[in-house]
């Protein structure tokens, strides 16, 4: 009996793990300067424990490389020109 409540445990605590590794930081490098006419998607991430700041994840589109996803320093006075740009450009419902 003892031996099955250790092993519900262990696999308790490998779910809550495993979970937990699937939000972890994913801007460990930032992306490019970018051009604003690319922006296909702009995605805001909150500020995780184990990350330092927020996620600013940009979904870019040109004919040459296709689509690519970057990661922004959200301290970057570009990244925060592109977020009222990009608000103001999704209000006009473009």
């Amino acid at each position: 009996m003892k031996l099955l409540t250790a092993a519900l445990l262990l696999l308790i605590i490998a779910m809550c793990l495993a979970s937990a590794e699937g939000v972890k930081c994913k801007c460990s490098r930032k992306g490019p300067k970018i051009r604003f006419s690319n922006v296909r998607k702009l995605e805001v991430k909150p500020r995780y424990p184990f990350c330092v700041e927020e996620m600013i994840i940009v979904t870019l589109w040109t004919r040459v490389r296709g689509e690519q996803q970057h990661c922004l320093n959200p301290k970057r006075q570009n990244t925060i020109r592109l977020l009222k740009w990009y608000r103001v450009w999704k209000e006009k419902g473009r």
